[in-house]
């Protein structure tokens, strides 16, 4: 058995996540000791490291509820997690497209940019005006979205 402590060393998820992962159901419960600390088994570190992989792969959390779901019916065809693994693979392409847009821009606009002073600078020209971009790329908001 593993405290959350341990568990998140491990697994290298910081503990508000575990108790996060927990608190949405992708983890179960924990056990707890007679002081009421959380105790992890060996399955749940496996769980814990399958999430976080998944996450460094760039799933959703709903993604990750539902490769978990199929993980623990092992018997059954791999068709729904094949999908889902489909899935992010064509949004890592759609990102990588957009960010290949992005820098074919900004390596435009530093080449472009060979004044001396900001009235003449390029870079400061083409930000402020969207239409002087060859790429039509997406703008992004505040969260990187």
């Amino acid at each position: 058995m593993l405290t959350i402590g341990k568990l998140g060393t491990s697994t290298g998820v910081k503990v508000p996540t575990i108790r996060y992962y927990e608190q949405i159901g992708l983890l179960p419960e924990a056990e707890r000791s007679a002081g009421n600390q959380r105790l992890y088994t060996h399955k749940a570190h496996e769980r814990l490291a399958f999430i976080r992989h998944a996450r460094e792969l760039g799933f959703s959390l709903e993604a990750i509820r539902d490769l978990l779901s199929l993980s623990d019916d092992p018997d059954q065809p791999c068709a729904a997690a094949d999908a889902i693994a489909k899935a992010q693979l064509a949004e890592v392409e759609r990102r990588l497209a957009r960010l290949t847009a992005l820098k074919t821009e900004l390596e435009r606009m530093v080449v472009q940019c060979a004044g001396d002073r900001i009235s003449d600078c390029r870079v400061i020209e083409v930000l402020g005006d969207h239409s002087l971009c060859v790429t039509n790329h997406p703008t992004i908001d505040d969260a990187g979205q």
